[in-house]
């Protein structure tokens, strides 16, 4: 059986790990799951790692939730969106226009590849006033 490893990003992946108890990303043989990421700053929950602040339009929203992906994929060994095989998505605004920047993503992170995706709509999400929140899975190889 392949060994779990646990990751949790600098900064608030660490603070979540030790106020909520749990981490942003395992790794588990040639895989990474992470947990769902959202982007909200730090002051209210969640990590935004280039402007510390709240996104109040709900484009930019998405946008720091793909970037914040990413990341916690990079931290934890990958290569970032280039090895996601699925993503599913949660949301609380389920509008063609919401949806469609969400699709507008995926084709900009993922140009070469079309993952597996589960869209849910929601009424409300854990943490403060998120909208989206995007957790994935990736195959980053033996």
């Amino acid at each position: 059986m392949a060994q779990l490893q646990y990751y949790a990003y600098p900064d608030y992946g660490v603070h979540l790990r030790e106020v909520n108890s749990y981490s942003q990303a395992v790794r588990v043989g040639d895989r990474i799951e992470c947990s769902g990421q959202d982007p909200l700053d730090s002051s209210l929950g969640g990590w935004d790692y280039t402007s510390g602040e709240m996104k109040e339009n709900l484009y930019e929203e998405i946008d720091q939730a793909f970037e914040n992906v990413d990341h916690n994929l990079k931290d934890a060994g990958g290569k970032g969106w280039s090895q996601v095989f699925r993503v599913n998505s949660y949301h609380t605004d389920m509008s063609d226009e919401a949806l469609g920047h969400m699709i507008k993503n995926l084709r900009k992170w993922m140009p070469d590849h079309q993952p597996l995706l589960t869209c849910v709509g929601v009424t409300k999400l854990g943490r403060g006033s998120m909208r989206i929140e995007i957790e994935v899975s990736a195959y980053v190889g033996a």
